[in-house]
């Protein structure tokens, strides 16, 4: 069957613009920065006293005398990053740190978050990209971006159900570099009609979310259910859908929000754009439902250059239709394909038994950390059941 020819839109590959590291995938080009400078020893030095401080319940009376500090001396991404990490651990502190949550949360770390989120393109709310993709460095800078050589940088209470938790996030992004990293090849191979080429770069596709379910399922090693359902998640959660806090928060000091509460979602793996930009690359549509508008909304908590790629993954052209169309002459297409489909619907079955073991299975004790709702605000079990569901329904028959 010959090549179709392909329509002016298809005959680039936006993505080829977003270079993916291999090895790195979204984590940021450069290990996180460690310290701001010292203009900001106030912020640093509460970070690193908030477990002490949460265990003393001194959080919230000493961000309470925190002044604003400007942030116009924050001039490189990686210390603008930096703040965003510091300040969303102390803002997330001080709602939840105590019983009741606050409503309103005091200006010296308001405004400057709020001037720091704005500046880097996110909402002043604890995100998956300070919580995780941020929040780590390596014990041997030499040495793998890997499980057994990385720590975080900042925690709530501390403790190695915590540490471990965002870590096996870290250690997942790393390897899902490899996935991310073929979809610009596997893209150009459609162009040039190249069905070896594309088959060869499925396959790596499909290696890298393997390498991703491994990390995936070394969770429970040091992470224990009760721990991470009752002194890790409550930490994380926002102020958007929240029975504890029905109308957000409101964000002292800041005048562009006119003393009006706000609701921002909390940190959630819905925010990392690996699971997007793979289905992207696969065409591996989700039905139009409620839950829609809210993987949309996610990207709002990306960063800019996450969702460039995704929307550049989007953008180019589609590998489902070219292996749709060329597989019968070329088997090895359909069969690499429906390899990287498979693996996605498995990461996606592993991820949905640790959110019932870790989360639905626990006894909620507290109305801001549900068992049904997820961090980011949604009914998780339905979303989770229906993706993975969604996708094995992609494999492409013989005779299709």
């Amino acid at each position: 069957m010959p090549v179709p020819t392909l329509s002016p839109a298809h005959t680039s590959v936006p993505v080829r613009s977003h270079p993916i590291a291999p090895e790195r995938g979204f984590l940021p080009p450069e290990d996180p920065l460690r310290r701001l400078p010292p203009a900001y020893e106030q912020w640093e030095e509460l970070a690193h006293e908030l477990p002490k401080l949460l265990v003393a319940r001194q959080v919230r009376a000493r961000l309470e005398a925190l002044p604003v500090l400007p942030t116009d001396a924050l001039t490189a991404e990686a210390e603008l990053e930096r703040a965003m990490l510091l300040l969303s651990f102390l803002g997330h502190a001080y709602i939840w740190g105590e019983a009741p949550p606050a409503r309103a949360l005091p200006a010296g770390v308001a405004v400057p978050w709020h001037h720091v989120a704005a500046r880097l393109g996110r909402p002043p709310v604890l995100s998956y990209q300070s919580y995780v993709l941020t929040n780590w460095r390596r014990l041997d800078p030499d040495g793998p971006i890997a499980l057994g050589n990385i720590v975080t940088l900042q925690n709530f209470a501390g403790g190695i159900d915590e540490e471990w938790f965002i870590l096996v996030h870290v250690h997942l992004e790393a390897v899902a570099g490899r996935a991310l990293a073929a979809i610009g090849p596997a893209q150009e191979a459609v162009v040039a009609g190249d069905a070896a080429a594309l088959a060869t770069h499925l396959r790596a596709m499909a290696e890298g979310l393997d390498a991703m379910t491994r990390v995936l399922e070394r969770m429970p090693e040091r992470c224990d259910p009760y721990i991470y359902y009752h002194r890790v998640r409550p930490y994380v959660n926002g102020w958007k859908n929240n029975p504890a806090l029905p109308d957000g928060i409101v964000y002292e000091g800041v005048a562009d929000y006119g003393g009006r509460p706000q609701q921002f979602r909390g940190g959630s793996g819905a925010q990392t754009a690996i699971i997007p930009a793979i289905d992207a690359a696969l065409g591996i549509d989700h039905a139009d439902d409620p839950l829609r508008p809210y993987l949309l909304e996610m990207r709002a908590y990306m960063t800019p250059a996450q969702r460039a790629f995704i929307e550049a993954v989007e953008a180019g052209p589609s590998v489902r239709a070219y292996v749709l169309a060329h597989h019968r002459a070329h088997p090895e297409l359909r069969e690499a394909y429906n390899t990287c489909v498979l693996a996605l619907q498995r990461f996606r079955q592993r991820h949905l038994e640790y959110a019932a073991l870790y989360v639905q299975r626990q006894a909620q004790r507290q109305a801001g950390n549900s068992t049904e709702i997820g961090t980011g605000g949604t009914p998780f079990m339905p979303f989770l059941k229906k993706h993975r569901d969604e996708t094995r329904r992609h494999l492409i028959a013989a005779d299709q």
